[in-house]
């Protein structure tokens, strides 16, 4: 799974800021791709995206934006949200994003802490920026619309790029230093309001070199834009990364069609959360690697390898030609995935099953972990595509140093850590401490060879009512990992005699499987009450439980009915539980697991 390539130009990466390392690159590749739709209905190269994005600078100049002002993006993944942040970025401006889930009160309440004059917007969510704005408590003045002006307080997009056609960018990005303002993250609220995480350009800067420095990217590395733009990771990823090293970006504004977006870029490097590595196996399990023929014969025996590898044990020679007899088949199913050009894949967020990283290490696709925050530009630890160490998300990266507090909670100090949260000196003092180290909230553990495991948050750890500590987050790994029935699963047990979940059915796999079984209503709040559903979800408990130290085990679970949706009460936009809003809302079910 390796490309032949050059190693890109590193001269941007030693920019002082993001805006002086956008110059050098348009500058050193004025005619190579850099963002484009699907099917190339918009198609920007460097020098265009610059000549758009200093036009639309120009325009937003004229509306009054300059150095350290604020101003919000609500757009889809494609090729005008880079034009529109790098515009932005170009005054000295600082761009943040706003999740499309976002309610008017919530983009009221976000909106007012950044201190925004103007919004960018597609015309899709103008009603919600506009209700958001006449709840008042925010400083937000104009609504620049892509499509065009719709009535008052808003401007049309075209008009405010030819407006400024000729601007004169440079006086503005030059002024600009490595400790002012580059974004602001939101974070997901799981606990209250969401708070401003703020990002510099040397902490950005320092991050993309860090990550760098572990992938390798090679010359024209390509990757996929699909992850909200309002997450860190969407940024660092697709943005800046792509930015400061030349690659090129193909947008897909719909997350639901990524799978189908693979093979048609051939990304160089993919990043994904769980849930779409998990549903890849699934599928492949199901259609590809069907029990008891010999391509499933051969995964099983590349599995076998691939344990043996990471435990540091031989693999005896007839399971090292069981699996290499199935690697014409493998080299199919990469090319299939779209996936046989990458020189790196990983997977974040959240765990991720330890079946689900052996199977696609199995087909020649090393699947790796990393973690990151918010709070350090997404960069932290990264298992190297070659030297992956499963369950763990890898050594962290150059310019990163990591300990351990008493209490186990993971420490972080870097170029790479915020400079603050918004508007909360307070918070900021708790979450950095006097010598520099940011306190990630994180439970882990650090191997002799500087490998990093999460364990799970600080905040969310377990203590069942005999004093046990537990990690959720790997119970429920566990048993979403044991049926492609399972969308989601919550894991209770806080201060309780035994843990129960709470199963949510996956969306796409469970009415399929309904009508497998000859089922004949397959809508998920008619399955969650079906008994034959409950038995095979029975079977995949037992299966994970027998995985789980006993303490851990699931004594009882409910089957939501219906789904969680990104951005609604249960998931945050990037998919992590709201677990305080899910103790809340299914009290009533939850209760009725431990009466009696």
């Amino acid at each position: 799974m390796s490309i032949a390539a050059t190693a890109p130009s590193r001269r941007a990466a030693g920019a002082a800021t993001m805006a002086e390392a956008f110059r050098i690159t348009a500058d050193e590749f004025p005619d190579r791709l850099a963002v484009r739709t699907r099917e190339d209905e918009v198609s920007l190269t460097w020098s265009q995206l610059r000549e758009r994005s200093d036009a639309l600078a120009g325009g937003l100049a004229g509306l009054g934006v300059g150095k350290g002002d604020t101003v919000a993006l609500m757009l889809t993944n494609r090729p005008e949200f880079h034009v529109a942040d790098l515009a932005v970025m170009t005054l000295g401006g600082t761009p943040f994003s706003l999740y499309q889930t976002l309610t008017p009160e919530q983009i009221q309440y976000v909106v007012g802490d950044a201190g925004a004059k103007v919004a960018l917007v597609e015309e899709a969510f103008l009603p919600v920026v506009t209700a958001a704005r006449d709840l008042g408590g925010t400083a937000l003045e104009t609504i620049v619309v892509l499509e065009g002006a719709r009535g008052d307080g808003t401007a049309a997009w075209d008009e405010l790029e030819a407006a400024g056609a000729g601007f004169d960018a440079e006086p503005h990005w030059r002024a600009l230093a490595p400790d002012d303002l580059l974004t602001l993250i939101y974070t997901s609220g799981t606990t209250g309001p969401p708070k401003g995480v703020q990002l510099t350009h040397r902490n950005l800067m320092a991050a993309v070199r860090s990550i760098e420095s572990v992938v390798q990217f090679p010359d024209e590395t390509r990757v996929i834009s699909w992850l909200p733009a309002a997450h860190i990771a969407e940024r660092a990823a697709h943005h800046y990364l792509p930015i400061v090293y030349g690659m090129s970006v193909t947008c897909c504004p719909n997350p639901k069609e990524i799978v189908g977006y693979l093979p048609a870029v051939r990304p160089t490097w993919f990043f994904a959360v769980p849930r779409i590595w998990e549903k890849l196996r699934a599928a492949m399990s199901a259609h590809v690697f069907a029990p008891g023929g010999d391509d499933r014969r051969h995964l099983d025996a590349a599995m076998r390898k691939v344990e043996l590898e990471q435990a540091g044990e031989a693999v005896p020679d007839d399971v090292a030609a069981e699996a290499a007899a199935g690697e014409e088949k493998f080299a199919q199913v990469r090319a299939m995935l779209g996936l046989d050009e990458a020189v790196a894949v990983n997977a974040g967020a959240a765990p991720t099953p330890r079946e689900v990283l052996v199977f696609f290490h199995a087909l020649g696709i090393p699947l790796a972990e990393l973690w990151g925050m918010s709070e350090t530009c997404g960069a932290g630890c990264v298992n190297p595509p070659d030297r992956v160490k499963i369950g763990t998300v890898g050594p962290p990266v150059a310019g990163v140093e990591v300990k351990l507090a008493d209490d186990g909670e993971l420490l972080v100090r870097s170029e790479v850590v915020m400079a603050g949260y918004r508007n909360l000196p307070d918070k900021t003092a708790e979450a950095i401490d006097a010598d520099g180290w940011l306190h990630t909230g994180d439970i882990a553990r650090i191997d002799d060879d500087g490998y990093v495991a999460i364990v799970d948050r600080k905040k969310e750890i377990i203590i069942n009512a005999a004093g046990k500590n537990m990690s959720p987050a790997n119970i429920e790994a566990t048993v979403k990992s044991a049926s492609p029935l399972i969308g989601n699963a919550c894991v209770i047990g806080d201060a309780r005699p035994y843990n129960t979940a709470l199963i949510v059915l996956d969306a796409d796999f469970a009415p399929a499987w309904a009508s497998q079984q000859g089922i004949d209503e397959t809508s998920l709040e008619a399955l969650a009450g079906d008994e034959r559903v409950r038995a095979a979800l029975q079977q995949a408990v037992d299966e994970a439980n027998a995985k789980l130290a006993r303490v851990e085990q699931v004594k009882k679970f409910t089957i939501v009915r219906g789904d969680w949706a990104p951005g609604g009460d249960e998931l945050t936009p990037t998919m992590k539980l709201k677990r305080r809003p899910i103790g809340e809302k299914y009290a009533a079910d939850i209760e009725a697991m431990y009466d009696g």
